[in-house]
């Protein structure tokens, strides 16, 4: 199986456009990436609201125990900063929720960005590397197999005249000398076969 035409021109354009593929799909990860950078720049506020609202908590809940340690209205003065540390903990919840949620869409956002756009290159790039694979091994494997000579001779004879012209018209036309069995014209029409799928004979 050939991955690559064997005819220069073709092959560099084949090499070429796989090159192109390629640069396309890393440019499309590259900005993806990128954007999603910047979407994660918006739990940066999630954070700071994290970070602030567990260094509340922790100082009201000192507080508290230290309060706690007052005679007689130890327990009083303890109750309001629990509950105030509680509160606290609340704001880092949220913050840390905020900081999930965005995370979330940055995620979803990246996927997409990078699924449809490499769906959609594939889509133009991938099938006729495919056709092309698969029509070169049918081919070479119709040029191996007896008679095979024949069968790409009437292939070229079948397909587009304009390699045709190159060759010496025998009495009777190029078909009648195919149906004769004329070697020379049909080991030639056979190499424009190969040539047009990008091969050597």
């Amino acid at each position: 199986m050939r991955l690559y035409a064997q005819i220069p021109a073709r092959r560099n354009r084949q090499m070429l456009w796989d090159l192109i593929a390629v640069v396309l799909v890393a440019a499309v990860v590259w900005f993806a990436l990128a954007v999603r950078e910047l979407i994660m720049l918006l739990a940066e506020p999630g954070r700071k609201v994290e970070s602030s609202g567990d260094g509340l908590a922790s100082g009201l809940v000192n507080a508290g125990d230290a309060a706690s340690k007052v005679p007689l209205v130890g327990d009083l003065l303890r109750k309001p900063l629990q509950s105030a540390a509680d509160a606290s903990s609340g704001f880092a919840d949220a913050g840390q929720s905020l900081q999930d949620a965005v995370g979330h869409i940055a995620d979803l956002t990246t996927t997409a960005l990078i699924a449809v756009p490499v769906a959609f290159i594939l889509l133009l790039w991938l099938p006729p590397r495919l056709r092309w694979i698969r029509r070169s091994a049918t081919v070479r494997h119709l040029l191996d197999a007896p008679g095979g000579a024949d069968l790409l001779a009437l292939r070229a004879l079948t397909g587009p005249p304009g390699d045709l012209a190159a060759l010496p018209t025998p009495p009777g036309g190029l078909a009648d000398a195919w149906r004769r069995g004329d070697q020379q014209l049909i080991s030639d029409l056979s190499a424009i076969a190969l040539r047009r799928a990008g091969l050597r004979p």
